[in-house]
């Protein structure tokens, strides 16, 4: 992407969270809305904003929603955002997120596992050998020293 790309997409982002945040009319566009990223194309006519909406439920409906009122949303960035032309606004859901979640649960996972096996292996082998203070440590040379004296 190029920089003007960037500026128009850094420019458009706020604007279209704050119509997002103020609500429709539409009862399909409801739960917590959220810009994750937007692109802009090279010659400056379209923009691909990636949501995620929680609940996951309503993210279908939602999004059908969004797409529905994308020229109602393109005219009051408009009147916002000082623009000769105002890009055409293409939704889409950021799956990433969902990635991303997915994998820190299986992280999540596997910490739990590893905790319980560390506590299952500490709890089996209780008859270890500790050494109290008043035995003298063999394995360090220092003390070995000392005990030969």
């Amino acid at each position: 992407m190029n920089r003007r790309a960037d500026q128009i997409a850094s420019l458009l982002r706020p604007a279209v969270q704050d119509v997002l945040t103020r609500g429709f009319q539409d009862p399909r566009i409801r739960g917590l809305i959220t810009i994750t990223k937007i692109t802009v194309s090279p010659d400056l006519k379209a923009a691909t904003i990636m949501i995620s909406v929680l609940p996951a439920e309503r993210q279908e409906l939602t999004l059908h929603g969004l797409r529905a009122a994308a020229r109602h949303i393109r005219h009051e960035i408009s009147e916002k955002v000082d623009l000769r032309y105002t890009p055409d606004l293409h939704f889409r859901v950021d799956a990433s997120l969902k990635k991303q979640a997915g994998v820190f649960e299986a992280l999540a996972k596997v910490a739990e596992e590893r905790a319980a096996k560390g506590e299952i292996d500490s709890n089996a082998n209780p008859s270890e050998a500790t050494l109290s203070d008043s035995e003298p440590d063999h394995s360090d040379p220092d003390t070995q020293e000392e005990a030969a004296q």
